[in-house]
C-alpha cells in the first residue's frame, strides 16, 4: 500500500478571494477526486481547524493500492483539470509518499 500525504499553505489572497474562501473552495475541488481511479482505498481532504495546531492550511491523505494507482489518480483529467487553480492560491507545498 502507498500513502500519498500533500500540505498547502495558501496565500493570504488570491483568483480574487481571501484564504478562507479560497480553501473551501480547493477543499471542494479535492472531494470531486475521490474515488476517480481503482485503487484509491482513502482520499480525505481537511482543512486547518480553529483551536487546533496547524502549519498548513489544507492537507490531503489518501492511500492507494500501489504506485500505478497514484500515477493512474496524478494523470486522471478531473484531478489534472484543479491543478492551476492549486498552483495559483498556494503559497507552498510539501509531499510524502511511502509505502507500508
Amino acid at each position: 500500500m502507498l500513502k500519498h500525504i500533500v500540505m498547502w499553505k495558501l496565500k493570504e489572497k488570491a483568483e480574487g478571494a481571501d484564504k478562507a474562501t479560497n480553501a473551501r473552495k480547493m477543499k471542494a475541488l479535492l472531494d470531486g477526486c475521490a474515488g476517480l481511479v481503482p485503487g484509491m482505498l482513502k482520499f480525505e481532504a481537511v482543512l486547518a481547524q480553529p483551536g487546533l495546531e496547524a502549519t498548513y492550511d489544507v492537507v490531503l491523505y489518501s492511500e492507494f493500492v500501489s504506485k500505478e494507482a497514484l500515477d493512474a489518480y496524478q494523470d486522471h483529467p478531473d484531478h489534472v483539470a484543479i491543478k492551476p487553480f492549486i498552483g495559483a492560491i498556494r503559497e507552498g507545498r510539501q509531499c510524502m509518499d511511502y509505502e507500508v
